[in-house]
């Protein structure tokens, strides 16, 4: 069943002008589960109950560290004739386009296979085909017994680099897990106000300006703090970040993403830890909050409300994630 289109987004028309869902396609590690669905959640107003799902709502999936596929579905049929059939009733015209069949899950062809169907499609388009540098990737694939043919667009992955940045500590969150972070904060508001009060080396920060979001960055250790403009100005990213004490911020921001500390380079009392809480909540109407052991009694005596919650895990150690209102 089609979920509902989130409030305030508007579904995208594809490319014959017509309004229909988007087939998407995920995929996760066993350890990212939990956080893929609040991902999926917080975008798609849905938990996905398998590795693919449909939606009104169009989001590129090189927003997500997690959705690989998407076709924005153009016609559907109960066999691959019917799919031709309505390709040459309306006489569809292309130029420089390419038709890629998608695997995914157990519903997967063999390559001979998937370029016979490939061709099929592709010959009953008029215009010229680009199999190596297409302006248009159509996507073709088969759902539970029904065939659905789209444009296509697949991750396209380019903040992985940021794993590659200069200065990285052990301790921190994956660019991965900070993207995830990044859009649950969000959700579907990209012009929102976000601030990483403890920012650490910026891997948050740099997930969220790779997506143009409006986001500060403070850091209280002096040499952290150039270690994390280092890291940003490396990837040609504007310096946003601040080497300050939080609680001396004095703006209002919409969301927070708070990766509490836990002592590793100076030592962190509880105290310290609820005092975070207690100044996200002054700065920020929502916060994300990341914890190493359940605080939910903290966070709700420094005035928070915990409306979700997920897990993910780093080798040994299990971080716990809440959203806060």
């Amino acid at each position: 069943m089609l979920e509902l289109i989130p409030e305030g987004v508007k579904p995208k028309v594809n490319i014959n002008g017509k309004i229909k869902p988007h087939f998407y396609v995920i995929n996760f590690a066993a350890d990212e589960e939990s956080l893929c669905k609040m991902e999926m959640k917080c975008v798609f107003n849905k938990v996905p109950k398998q590795k693919h799902f449909f939606s009104y709502h169009y989001v590129d999936p090189s927003r997500s560290p997690f959705i690989k596929h998407c076709i924005s579905i153009m016609y559907t049929g109960n066999s691959l004739e019917d799919i031709i059939n309505q390709l040459l009733i309306d006489k569809v015209s292309l130029e420089k386009f390419k038709v890629s069949y998608i695997n995914y899950g157990d519903e997967t062809l063999g390559h001979k296979e998937r370029r016979k169907i490939e061709y099929e499609i592709g010959q009953n388009i008029n215009g010229e085909a680009e199999l190596k540098n297409p302006e248009l990737l159509l996507g073709i694939t088969k759902v539970n017994e029904k065939w659905i043919l789209g444009e296509y667009k697949r991750n396209e992955p380019e903040w992985i680099i940021h794993n590659r940045k200069p200065y990285s500590y052990s301790n921190a969150i994956t660019s991965r897990a900070a993207r995830a972070l990044v859009n649950i904060a969000v959700c579907n508001d990209l012009k929102c106000t976000v601030v990483d009060p403890c920012c650490g080396i910026g891997t948050v920060v740099m997930e969220a300006l790779s997506l143009g979001i409006n986001i500060k960055g403070f850091e209280l250790n002096p040499l952290i703090a150039e270690n994390a403009k280092t890291n940003l100005k490396y990837f040609d990213y504007n310096d946003v970040i601040t080497n300050g004490n939080m609680h001396d911020i004095e703006d209002k921001f919409q969301v927070s993403i708070v990766d509490i500390p836990y002592g590793l380079f100076s030592p962190t009392t509880l105290k310290e830890q609820v005092d975070i809480m207690k100044t996200a909540r002054r700065i920020s109407d929502k916060m994300v909050i990341i914890t190493f052991e359940n605080m939910d009694n903290h966070i709700l005596s420094s005035g928070f409300n915990i409306v979700d919650r997920c897990h993910i895990s780093k080798g040994k150690f299990k971080r716990y994630i809440a959203i806060c209102e």
